[in-house]
C-alpha cells in the first residue's frame, strides 16, 4: 500500500498523519511521479497551520519533489515513463510515495544532478532566480540585503549572488549561521540578535544603504528593512516567518524616501512552461558547475513518516539550508 502525509485540521506539526492511500491515475496533461526525494519548504508550515488554508480538508501537503515518471496522461508527449524529473509547483500532496503533477510544471533532470539535490533546490532555486533576475535585476558590484541568509532560500541566494558578482549582506540569527552564510558567499553578515540591522547596513555601505532588500521574515524585520533602503529603493517582502506584515501605513514609504514595496510569489513569476524551463536550466547549470552546492546533511533528511518532526525542527530555526523527506 502506498503512503502519504495528510491532515484533517489545521494547526501544529502534530496534525500531520502518515496514512495509507491509493495514488490517483494521471489526468489529461498530467504525469504520475514516484517520488524519490521530497522538498520541505517554509510555506508548507503556513498551509499546515492554516495561515494559507488548503482548498479543502483532509488535505495532502507539499508541492515539491524529484523522482521517476511512472505513468503519463493523455496529451503528454514531451515526458515519458522512466524520465528523471523534478517539480515545485504541483497541487498539494507531494509528501507522498506517488503524486500526479501537471506536465507543464515538470522539468527533466540532468543525469549529473541527484534526486536529493533536485528536491533540495528546485523551489528555493526558482525563488532565488525570480528574486534576483525578475523582481529586481541585481547587477555585478551592487550591494543587496537578504534576510535569513542561512535558510534554504538564503543559502542558495548567497551562492548565486556571489556567482553574479553581487555583494550580499545576509542577516542571520547566530554566529554559526553567520559563518555558514560567509562560506556560501555572503559578502558580509549581520546577527540580528546582537546587531542593529539598519545601522550595520549603513556602516557597511558608507551611509549609502541599498537599492533592494529581500525579506522573508516579515513582521519582525519590516521597519528595519525599510530603514536599510536608499530613496526610491525596493522592499521585496516574499515571506513571513515571524508573522505577516499587516496594517501598513503607506505614508511611511514617503517619509523614508519614496520607497517601493512588492509582495511577490513564485506563482506570479514562473508563469509559463517557457519561463520554468529557462529558470530550471539556469539553476541546473549553477549546480553542475559547482557555483551552487545543495547537498543536504544526513541529519536534515527524514523518513516520510517523520514529517511532523521535520516541521518542528524547521519552525524552531534549528536547521540550516534545505530539509528533505525520503519516501
Amino acid at each position: 500500500m502506498s503512503k502519504h502525509i495528510e491532515f484533517s485540521a489545521t494547526g501544529g506539526a502534530d496534525v500531520l498523519n502518515y496514512v495509507d492511500y491509493t495514488p490517483k491515475e494521471p489526468a489529461e496533461n498530467e504525469v504520475q511521479v514516484a517520488n524519490k526525494a521530497i522538498g520541505i519548504n517554509y510555506i508548507d508550515t503556513y498551509v499546515r497551520s492554516g495561515l494559507y488554508p488548503p482548498p479543502s480538508l483532509p488535505s495532502g501537503l507539499g508541492t515539491e519533489a524529484a523522482g521517476v515518471v511512472t505513468k503519463v496522461g493523455a496529451g503528454v508527449s514531451h515526458i515519458k515513463v522512466g524520465d528523471r524529473v523534478v517539480y515545485a509547483q504541483s497541487t498539494l500532496g507531494a509528501y507522498s510515495d506517488y503524486h500526479c503533477v501537471p506536465a507543464d510544471k515538470i522539468a527533466k533532470l540532468p543525469d549529473d544532478i541527484s534526486f536529493s539535490q533536485a528536491a533540495a533546490s528546485f523551489l528555493k532555486g526558482l525563488t532565488v532566480y525570480y528574486l534576483l533576475q525578475m523582481t529586481y535585476q541585481v547587477k555585478p558590484g551592487e550591494t543587496i540585503l537578504f534576510h535569513a541568509a542561512a535558510g534554504g532560500v538564503g543559502r542558495i541566494a548567497c551562492q548565486w549572488a556571489k556567482a553574479l558578482g553581487v555583494k550580499l549582506i545576509g542577516t542571520v540569527g547566530s554566529d554559526e549561521k553567520a559563518a555558514q552564510a560567509k562560506r556560501d558567499g555572503a559578502w558580509a553578515t549581520i546577527n540580528y540578535h546582537t546587531e542593529d540591522i539598519a545601522a550595520r547596513v549603513a556602516e557597511l555601505t558608507n551611509g549609502e544603504k541599498v537599492n533592494v532588500v529581500y525579506d522573508s521574515v516579515g513582521k519582525s524585520t519590516w521597519l528595519a528593512s525599510l530603514n536599510c533602503l536608499k530613496p526610491h529603493g525596493l522592499m521585496v517582502s516574499f515571506g513571513n516567518a515571524s508573522g505577516a506584515v499587516t496594517g501598513v501605513d503607506l505614508g511611511i514609504l514617503n517619509q523614508k524616501g519614496g520607497l517601493f514595496v512588492t509582495r511577490p510569489s513564485i506563482g506570479n513569476y514562473i508563469t509559463t512552461p517557457q519561463i520554468l524551463q529557462h529558470a530550471a536550466a539556469e539553476l541546473f547549470s549553477m549546480i553542475v558547475s559547482g557555483a551552487i552546492d545543495v547537498d543536504v546533511p544526513v541529519k536534515q533528511q527524514f523518513p516520510l513518516k517523520d514529517a511532523a518532526r521535520a516541521h518542528q525542527l524547521l519552525e524552531s530555526r534549528a536547521t540550516s539550508g534545505s530539509c528533505l523527506l525520503i519516501p
